[in-house]
């Protein structure tokens, strides 16, 4: 799924119920296939996932596996629930799944990680510092609200304006 026009928008109780939907789906689709063991959790992270925090309404959801060796049986799974693996799109650790259509599901961006990937301790330190932080949540809704009316159509510019206040959060929780 590509970003077409950047909207952001205030934090809405309705995301978590989505996630969950999704996240139903996927354990359900891994216990179907018998490969529910490999499943370590399917975690909420992003923005949507942090009360109060403005964003686009689109989930970003990390499906965790056991090791490496499980992704084969990863993929396949989500397969069978029509999403299509992109690759690690340069980052290692971490498979990207897109969709055409999947009727009835909040837009949504799906990551398959290992445990032990150091991409999914970034999402989930950098969303754990944001539920306990309401002043990082603050300063970072207004640069994402400033960053969207200057780029609503630049994706890089977008996320370029965005950088400083990420990489100070990223230094303050030690992720850098």
């Amino acid at each position: 799924m590509k970003t077409q026009h950047i909207i952001v928008v205030r934090h809405n109780e309705r995301w978590h119920a989505e996630w969950s939907i999704i996240r139903r789906r996927i354990v359900w689709r891994f216990e179907q296939s018998g490969i529910a063991d490999c499943l370590v959790a399917v975690e909420h992270v992003g923005s949507t996932a942090v009360c109060g925090l403005w964003a686009k309404p689109i989930l970003d959801v990390d499906l965790v596996y056991r090791t490496t060796e499980d992704l084969p049986s990863v993929i396949e799974a989500l397969q069978a629930l029509e999403y299509i693996d992109e690759g690690d799109l340069g980052i290692k650790n971490r498979e990207a799944f897109t969709y055409r259509q999947l009727p009835g599901l909040m837009a949504h961006h799906l990551y398959a990680c290992p445990q032990n990937s150091s991409e999914l301790n970034r999402h989930i330190v950098f969303r754990n510092y944001l539920q306990t932080h309401p002043e990082a949540v603050g300063e970072y809704s207004r640069v994402k609200r400033e960053a969207a009316q200057r780029y609503p159509d630049d994706i890089e510019n977008y996320m370029a304006y965005k950088a400083p206040v990420i990489e100070h959060i990223y230094q303050t929780c030690g992720l850098l």
